[in-house]
């Protein structure tokens, strides 16, 4: 076996220095793969992926216990700007877009901090636009006029202008179509089968991650409670009502999207 990319070993962490959010959260994401984080709303999942990014003492919050290390690197020992060098890069949740900025100002600036040529920028630019094609007409428009869904697009391809090694996205599929998040994820998979783009996804929509992803890791309250290959746990039929409470598929159905 080879060494994980990405160690999370008995995690704890608390707000305030006494909200405390994660018990004891452990996961590996292995080079190559999609890993999905899955659990109710209040699970811990966001707070675990800015504990990864190193991005919790901007919240007033702390990992107490445990470890997270990256290629080697201890990520709390480790600047949120040097983990994007080292090519650990997150999409927070909620469509995190300069609104006053175009989209494909949007997307240059995930590669400032890299010391990139001009060159190596305008391919990259390129790729985007290949892997999402909705966003090419709307390079001029600003981000704050575009759908949902093309904030969406803009905000991972901003972090794909970083050339991350692990992609860490928090509900990519939050408030978006469902044809939208199909879309958003078979060009996920698609890099990832092609590029070999390690992905950390955390989703409340456990049918649509589990459909994409190898392996899956639930949180509850908190804490790991499952870890296993995501084809076993889509013969769970246990998962819904155990981990995601009763009633969530049909809320997710009625809920409003933007394209």
């Amino acid at each position: 076996m080879t060494v994980p990319l990405l160690r999370v070993e008995a995690v704890e962490a608390a707000y305030q220095g006494s909200i405390v959010a994660l018990h004891s959260v452990s996961l590996e994401v292995r080079t190559g793969e999609i890993h999905a984080l899955l659990g109710a709303n209040g699970a811990g999942k966001s707070t675990t992926l800015k504990a990864v990014s190193n991005l919790l003492p901007a919240e007033r919050g702390q990992v107490t216990a445990g470890r997270i290390v990256f290629d080697g690197h201890d990520t709390g020992r480790t600047s949120p700007a040097d983990l994007v060098r080292l090519g650990l890069v997150q999409v927070l949740e909620g469509r995190h877009c300069f609104r006053a900025l175009t989209v494909e100002e949007n997307l240059l600036t995930g590669a400032l901090g890299r010391g990139a040529r001009r060159a190596e920028i305008a391919g990259d630019l390129a790729r985007v636009y290949a892997i999402f094609p909705k966003l090419e007409p709307r390079r001029r428009t600003l981000a704050g006029l575009c759908s949902g869904g093309e904030q969406q697009m803009a905000a991972i391809g901003r972090a794909l202008m970083s050339r991350p090694r692990l992609l860490v996205l928090d509900e990519p599929s939050m408030g978006l179509a469902p044809l939208v998040v199909r879309d958003i994820f078979e060009q996920l998979r698609r890099l990832n089968r092609e590029q070999g783009l390690a992905i950390l996804v955390a989703e409340q929509n456990s049918t649509v991650a589990l459909q994409y992803a190898d392996r899956a890791t639930v949180l509850d309250v908190g804490t790991t409670v499952l870890g296993d290959d995501a084809s076993a746990l889509r013969r769970r039929a246990d998962i819904q009502s155990l981990y995601f409470g009763e009633g969530i598929a049909g809320s997710e159905a009625t809920a409003p999207v933007a394209a």
